[in-house]
């Protein structure tokens, strides 16, 4: 009876571990890169950080998953003063009015390889909502040994026309095409807070009393 008992534990145990779980986007270690074409003579890039969102994980079958997702655009930055203020204005991205850009899924289907996925969803920029297609390739998915966290670490990549969105400013001189990469870490939600409260508080522990 003891025997029985402790399999059927065990079972249970292992059908719980593959089950989907939350995990929330790490700002220190997600951010993407998009480049365009400039005349034809360069291609140059912008970065953007500080993605916020979570992200529902089904292990057993990530074609069952989601993902939601949050961009500071006011966060975004080229590298070049000037063309940071270009991407501020009105003739452009527009933070004043547009801080923000968000994506959403839809659906994900299997890719080419085990590893890999398409993730369908709605991007929300500059005040439109265009369907986009991200290919994304799994890079690892286990405990990160750093903080014993579950995590997932991903890239993904998508093309897209600026025009779609309302940027389509100096189009074709500078291309309408917009080449997306994310490079992406996320950690299962309640076991990250945890240990940034445990850090949190070894920090605390650390200052000198007044």
């Amino acid at each position: 009876m003891i025997r029985r008992i402790l399999f059927t534990a065990a079972v249970a145990l292992a059908a719980a571990s593959t089950q989907a779980a939350i995990y929330t986007f790490e700002p220190q270690h997600t951010q993407g890169v998009i480049s365009w074409n400039h005349l034809g003579f360069a291609n140059p890039t912008a970065q953007f950080n500080n993605v916020a969102g979570t992200l529902d994980f089904d292990q057993a079958d990530p074609s069952r998953s989601s993902v939601m997702v949050t961009i500071p655009l006011t966060l975004m930055s080229t590298g070049v003063a000037d063309l940071n203020d270009d991407f501020k204005s009105a003739d452009f991205f527009d933070w004043a009015r547009f801080p923000t850009a968000t994506f959403k899924s839809t659906r994900v289907e299997k890719g080419a390889a085990p590893n890999m996925l398409k993730v369908i969803g709605a991007l929300n920029l500059h005040g439109a909502v265009r369907p986009v297609t991200l290919d994304v390739t799994l890079n690892r998915v286990g405990t990160n040994p750093r903080n014993n966290v579950p995590t997932v670490g991903f890239e993904a990549m998508a093309t897209l026309k600026r025009s779609d969105f309302g940027l389509g400013l100096y189009v074709p001189q500078v291309s309408d095409e917009i080449r997306i990469h994310i490079t992406a870490e996320a950690a299962e939600k309640n076991a990250y807070e945890q240990y940034l409260k445990a850090e949190a508080a070894r920090a605390a522990a650390k200052k000198p009393k007044q």
